[in-house]
């Protein structure tokens, strides 16, 4: 039976530091402009020009449909090709934005769709421009209704980022297979960064539902 030490994978808790750090980096950017794209395109579909709305779909669409793997190696090696050159980070950035944008529509197109007309009606009888509606009387309860759905797919973002090593963004899945091959040890390297991806994903579910009911959409609950 093959024993097992962890000493010398722990001995390379900075380079497991380095790519927590940038697994955290990636979350937090990739999260805060995909939920933002995916609101804006919920917005185009639900409620925008009609010119607007079919290639709103077409991109939702694309981006749901095919693997996210696939993705970043169109956006890192594809685009590279003709000519649209990025390094490892802001190509990851890109599909993780992207990839996030279009679940995060579906989601908070779910909200927008149940929020009753008659208070779209009534934000237009007192002479409220389109955006005005937009993020006063139509975002923060559509939020309200699909947060919990919202912060899993969160989440899933952020483990989907372990994705990101194979274009050699060096964060903490690339670490842990640098660490493993370095020493050997694979077994331990994995199980350290298992816990890590762990704790990692219940720490963000956590947070994300205490900010949001305190900093997003208030108390309202549907």
């Amino acid at each position: 039976m093959a024993s097992h030490d962890f000493s010398s994978v722990l001995a390379a808790w900075p380079l497991f530091l380095n790519g927590l750090w940038l697994t955290c980096v990636l979350t937090v950017i990739s999260c805060s402009l995909g939920t933002l794209l995916g609101m804006f395109v919920a917005w185009g579909i639900v409620q925008g020009p009609a010119w607007l709305k079919r290639p709103l779909m077409y991109y939702v669409e694309l981006f749901r449909n095919t693997p996210f793997i696939i993705q970043v190696f169109f956006i890192y090696f594809g685009l590279a090709s003709i000519g649209l050159r990025m390094t490892a980070v802001p190509a990851s950035l890109v599909a993780l934005v992207l990839n996030l944008g279009a679940y995060a529509c579906e989601i908070c197109r779910a909200g927008l769709e149940a929020t009753p007309r008659g208070q779209v009606e009534a934000a237009e009888s007192l002479a409220l421009s389109r955006w005005q509606i937009f993020f006063y009387v139509l975002i923060p309860p559509a939020l309200a209704r699909v947060w919990p759905a919202l912060v899993s797919q969160l989440v899933i973002m952020m483990l989907a980022s372990s994705v990101c090593s194979q274009i050699s963004a060096e964060e903490l899945s690339y670490q842990a297979n640098f660490v493993a091959g370095k020493t050997f040890r694979s077994f331990e390297s994995f199980s350290i960064v298992t816990a890590i991806y762990l704790a990692l994903a219940l720490l963000q579910r956590k947070l994300l539902l205490w900010l949001g009911p305190r900093f997003l959409f208030g108390k309202l609950k549907f």
